[in-house]
Formats: structure tokens, sequence, C-alpha cells
């Protein structure tokens, strides 16, 4: 009787977060880097304007994002990918990478949050709705350098090439996450959310629908 797909995915991001605790050096390592890059911040602009705050902030999750999700596949070996070829299909390999990288970035995300709070003052005026642009943030992230760290991942483990892809890529989401949250910064109602949410959405469906069509070719290769 085979398994499900949906167990399958299950199982594989299992194996991710169990493989992240044995290696959990490196999940500390990045939680030092979120802290030391907020006090180092601190350090140099005490507690910035909103605006700068905002920028700082997303400017974070962005390097954040980078060191956490870039792992998920830079580290995985070809013999190792070629075990996973042998036993599952690759679009079931990519879904689990993409939900446990949404899982881990949204984790990472609340802490940057909390240091950010801490470290540089606090001034969300709507905590509720900036949360839930942080989680939508790195959801969007995690999802666009997962589908990234895959490609780099065939291209000879070149980290480099993950990072030049990223760059034009990356710009026009940081923008509208950017713009995005300042409406929580500010009394004054923000024109255009809705257009801007829907936009945001439509990119998170768009790489998604690449990552399970591309991944599978470039597995073969």
């Amino acid at each position: 009787m085979k398994t499900k797909p949906v167990s399958r995915i299950l199982a594989l991001v299992k194996k991710d977060l169990l493989l992240e605790w044995r290696q959990r050096h490196a999940l500390f390592g990045i939680l030092l880097y979120v802290f030391s890059t907020v006090f180092v911040i601190n350090l140099m602009v005490k507690e910035p304007e909103e605006k700068i705050w905002n920028a700082m902030f997303w400017v974070v999750q962005l390097f954040v994002c980078v060191n956490a999700v870039a792992k998920s596949f830079l580290q995985e070996s070809r013999g190792r990918l070629l075990y996973y070829y042998s036993l599952v299909h690759p679009r079931y390999f990519i879904a689990a990478k993409l939900i446990y990288n949404v899982l881990l970035m949204m984790f990472m995300s609340l802490v940057s949050l909390l240091c950010c709070i801490l470290f540089l003052g606090n001034p969300i005026i709507h905590p509720l709705y900036f949360l839930g642009i942080v989680l939508l943030g790195g959801i969007s992230l995690s999802l666009l350098f997962t589908m990234l760290a895959a490609i780099a991942a065939q291209a000879s483990q070149n980290a480099a090439l993950m990072a030049i892809m990223g760059f034009p890529l990356v710009m026009p989401i940081l923008m509208l996450l950017s713009n995005i949250s300042q409406g929580a910064l500010s009394p004054v109602v923000q024109p255009g959310l809705p257009g801007m949410f829907l936009l945001l959405g439509g990119m998170d469906v768009l790489v998604i629908a690449l990552a399970l069509i591309l991944f599978p070719y470039l597995w073969k290769e």
C-alpha cells in the first residue's frame, strides 16, 4: 500500500526538524547573529525614528532569511540528494522544504521582532497588524530563498549564485513589505493596502508554482 503524499511530505518535514535539533548549534548561531546584529544597530543609532526602524527591521529579516534558509539545501550532499530522489517524488521533497523553511522563518521573524523591540524601541502603533505582516513577510522571504537555494544546490553548491539571483528578486518583496508594514507605525490609514496584499500574495503563489514545476527538472540533472 502506497503512502499518501501528505504523509510523505510530513515525514520529510519531521526529518528536517530532527536534523535541525541534532545540529542545533547552527540554529543557535543564527539566533546569536540576530541578537548581535540588532545590538550593534542599537550601539550605532540607539532608538531610530519609525521609518528607519522599519527599514532596518526588514534588512535584518533579509540577512536572517539568507542564513537560515540557504543551509537547507546547501548542507545536503549529492549522495544524500540522490538517496532522497530514489525514495520520494521531487515535488514532495521541495514541498517539504518549503513548509519547513516557512516554519523556521516564522520563528526567526518573531525572534527578530522581539530583539528589535528590546534594543531599538517600540514605535509600533498597531501591534497585531504588524505581527501579521512580520509573519507574512517571513513566509514570502522563505519561499523565495528556498527556491533559490534549490537552484544553487544544483550548481555545485554555489551559495554566491543564490545571492546573485536573489538580489533583483527580493527587492520588490522588501519594498512591498516595507510599504505595507509602514501602516502599523502610523495612525493614518495608508491607501492602496489591499492591492499591495494581493500583489504580495500573488508573488508567493507564483514562487510556489515555479518551485513545484521546475524542481523536478533541476533534480534530474
